[in-house]
């Protein structure tokens, strides 16, 4: 069997390549893909949030190329170097106060692995063992491993692994398209949060952390949510006893107009996990920061057995650090945060043009650089479309055969572009979604 044949692909119905066969991608450059006949594609979803400042950053290379020259990798217990200690360096300057370790790992979902443990072992260690459950929020998705899956809220990944795991306490999300409380957008206070409070109160006494993606559930549908509902969680965590965990892998370093989501809210959590842009998409890395009363429950004589033990072959990977190290510094003399803004502004404003008035489309939704479209049976009911009809992959299918990669999540069509891309290409890439509708929806 040939290579093309064996390779499984990730998140993919393998089925479905015997009529849409994968693109077969030969080079990248800024917010372009390139397919082995010289197709150029707007990556429009930044090869799955990863590659902030596009494809190919010469920076990045060039750090990367550096690195490579003198040392690759090296196991990090007992051992260090100046790529991984100038990363924790640059991390804790730019996190919010009051982290003060990092721990590394090689994607985001081995960093949410690590939270988990480390508030597991925190009050292990500390005398409060009945404390080992974790709160997760409803459509929250934190990583496709087995702890990740545990405090998954989204049924579409994780409901057919369910009695793998000890159950845990699902709290109702915030669904602002669809209000409980009959508020805008606008005018929100997080008045749908009282449910929230009382599961929190009720169980209080026997949960470990409070896990949540801050701002925007990216796997979940895109839903965003304000920082007046992500501040009133992290207080009633607080309230609760437990660790408050924020799992800004996605919402990271840009992502949502601050360099982190936290920021918007006012929040410091106790564990917070970091990955995908971290390198800007270059190498895998991840890291989780840790506020130093977690650190010190872990501390002591190795009898004692409070070591945190655990580990990965490419733990800290030089190579990767110096990636990172170079991003940061892009990040601080290019003012990035700051020179996204009126790009994302654009991205936001040409998407909600081209899709004013459609009957089918229930909300386009915005926060920082993320534009995500929902597509509905109808506008006035918000009632999904049926979900066997497939509608939003059918959209991604003929925005790539126009020359974007633009995938779905169910119904909801996202944008999550490289932050290099330019207005000329934004402006083509909400015609080439809208034309994408067109086709499928009319």
């Amino acid at each position: 069997m040939n290579g093309h044949k064996a390779l499984w692909h990730p998140c993919t119905q393998m089925q479905d390549l015997e009529q849409h066969p994968p693109l077969r991608i030969a080079r990248a450059e800024g917010v372009y893909l390139y397919d082995s006949e010289g197709k150029a594609y707007i990556d429009a979803v930044a090869s799955w949030w990863v590659n902030t400042l596009g494809h190919c950053h010469p920076r990045i290379m060039a750090a990367i190329k550096a690195q490579a020259a003198t040392l690759d990798q090296v196991i990090l217990a007992n051992c260090t170097h100046d790529p991984a200690e100038a990363l924790v360096a640059g991390l804790l300057e730019v996190v919010p106060p009051g982290l003060a370790h990092a721990l590394f790992a090689c994607d985001g979902s081995s960093a949410v692995e690590m939270a988990l443990k480390l508030a597991y072992g925190y009050f292990a260690h500390t005398g409060r063992p009945e404390r080992r459950r974790f709160a997760y929020v409803t459509r929250g998705y934190h990583g496709d491993t087995a702890g990740c899956m545990a405090v998954c809220g989204n049924p579409y990944y994780a409901a057919f692994y369910k009695d793998l795991f000890v159950p845990q306490v699902e709290l109702p999300g915030p669904d602002c398209l669809r209000c409980p409380a009959g508020r805008t957008r606008e005018a929100c206070a997080a008045e749908c949060f009282g449910p929230v409070q009382a599961m929190l109160e009720q169980h209080g006494p026997e949960l470990a952390g409070v896990i949540v993606e801050p701002l925007v559930q990216c796997a979940g549908g895109f839903r965003m949510h304000p920082p007046a509902w992500l501040k009133k969680l992290a207080d009633a965590a607080r309230d609760a006893g437990a660790l408050f965990i924020l799992d800004e892998i996605a919402t990271g370093f840009g992502r949502t107009g601050t360099m982190f989501a936290a920021e918007q809210a006012g929040v410091t959590p106790d564990l917070m996990c970091v990955g995908k842009g971290l390198t800007a998409g270059s190498l895998p890395l991840s890291a989780t920061l840790v506020a130093p009363p977690v650190f010190e429950a872990h501390y002591g004589e190795f009898a004692s057995l409070k070591a945190f033990l655990h580990s990965h072959s490419f733990t800290g990977n030089a190579l990767a650090c110096a990636a990172a190290v170079e991003n940061l510094k892009i990040f601080k003399e290019d003012g990035v945060v700051e020179a996204n803004r009126p790009k994302a502004a654009l991205l936001a404003k040409a998407v909600r043009e081209r899709f004013a008035g459609h009957p089918q489309v229930g909300e386009v939704r915005t926060t920082g650089f993320i534009t995500a479209v929902e597509l509905v049976r109808d506008r006035e009911s918000l009632e999904p479309l049926p979900w066997q009809a497939r509608t939003g992959f059918r959209v991604s299918r003929a925005a790539i055969a126009r020359g974007a990669l633009l995938r779905n999540l169910g119904d909801v069509i996202y944008f999550m572009p490289p932050y290099c891309i330019t207005a000329e290409q934004t402006e083509r890439l909400a015609d080439i979604a809208r034309q994408a509708v067109a086709e499928v929806l009319g």
